[in-house]
């Protein structure tokens, strides 16, 4: 099962994302018409202090412009040109919480949009918490907190965590870690 791609034109270039509009034939002949996001790729980070049943989570919670919420996720975000996703999930981490991780495990690549967006995500599991010296972006207002396994669990059946890599990433804690 495939499409193949006919014609493609950019619609629109900016400083994170491009658009594109691809014309496709389908397997059956006819065509169709396909807007496609293209993202540079992400990461996002389960960051765990403590061990056994003192275990917590870092979430971060901030403003999310699309859709006019503030939001309460895992820490994650974009690469930079050149960038290897582990780097990314170090740097991210120390913006966004001021911790380094002593362990890095990857957990899981996957799509976040794959109907629109080529945006690919890897998850990374950061162990062994330890503060450093603090640089956030100057364009993030973040707020820090630590969750415990059944605090999350209490947020989800709330339906107070509606992000989906962090839903992806507190599910691969509280099911397959």
């Amino acid at each position: 099962m495939s499409e193949k791609s006919l014609t493609s034109q950019w619609v629109f270039t900016g400083k994170l994302l491009k658009v594109r509009v691809d014309e496709v034939a389908l397997p059956t002949g006819r065509r169709a018409t396909r807007e496609i996001v293209e993202h540079p790729g992400a990461v996002a980070i389960v960051a765990l202090r403590g061990e056994g049943e003192e275990e917590q989570i870092v979430l971060v919670r901030q403003f999310r412009k699309a859709v006019e919420e503030s939001l309460l996720e895992i820490p994650a975000g974009t690469l930079e040109p050149n960038e290897e996703p582990l780097a990314c999930a170090q740097r991210e981490l120390l913006e966004e919480t001021g911790f380094v991780a002593q362990r890095w495990e990857h957990l899981q690549t996957f799509y976040t949009a794959p109907g629109f967006c080529t945006e690919k995500m890897w998850l990374y599991l950061a162990r062994d918490l330890r503060p450093a010296p603090h640089r956030p972006e100057l364009d993030e207002q973040i707020e820090l907190g630590f969750y415990s396994r059944s605090h999350v669990k209490e947020l989800l059946q709330a339906q107070q965590i509606r992000d989906a890599k962090t839903l992806v990433g507190l599910l691969w804690w509280l099911y397959a870690l």
